[in-house]
């Protein structure tokens, strides 16, 4: 895996043009789940910087993902599983192994708000690994980061259903 992130980066740099990159989700889901994500990357050798916003959540944590399907046709159940180029175990956003789309927990505070904002250095809107085009999803449980004994905790945290989602579009 070292090999194709050092790979990546060196084609990143060769092909790429320094422009920064933008993106945005709106999310949308049952039960009047709604909010926005953008997601900026100044170039490919830097993190991305992530912002969400979202409201009418239940209080409390829920899992937070990048998906591998930009696909809306059945709701959030049409987006696949989390996106994960490297077929590794679940992990947390700090862990060596991980999904690329392991973004761990955001917190919805007692009105049902979730406001934060955070870098990452897996995730990138640049080259062959973008994540642009596929899904972010919000789900209703706290995502127990590949640390219980749980049967899916090592594949999907253990995160319960999916409250909203939407597709990851260029800015």
């Amino acid at each position: 895996m070292k090999v194709l992130v050092v790979l990546s980066a060196v084609l990143c740099v060769a092909l790429a043009k320094d422009q920064p990159k933008k993106a945005i989700v709106y999310l949308n889901g049952n039960a009047g789940v709604t909010g926005n994500v953008t997601i900026s990357q100044p170039s490919c050798t830097e993190p991305v910087f992530i912002e969400i916003n979202a409201v009418g959540l239940a209080p409390g944590k829920h899992g937070f993902h990048i998906h591998e399907k930009g696909d809306l046709t059945d709701g959030c159940a049409s987006t696949g599983g989390h996106y994960n180029p490297d077929k590794v175990s679940h992990g947390a956003p700090n862990d060596q192994v991980r999904h690329v789309g392991d973004l761990g927990n955001i917190v919805a505070d007692e009105n049902g708000i979730a406001k934060t904002s955070y870098s990452d250095t897996v995730v990138s809107l640049y080259g062959a690994r973008s994540v642009i085009g596929r899904a972010i999803v919000i789900h209703a449980e706290v995502d127990d980061l590949g640390k219980t004994n749980h049967p899916d905790s090592l594949k999907t945290g253990n995160a319960g259903g999916r409250v909203a989602c939407g597709v990851i579009g260029i800015l």
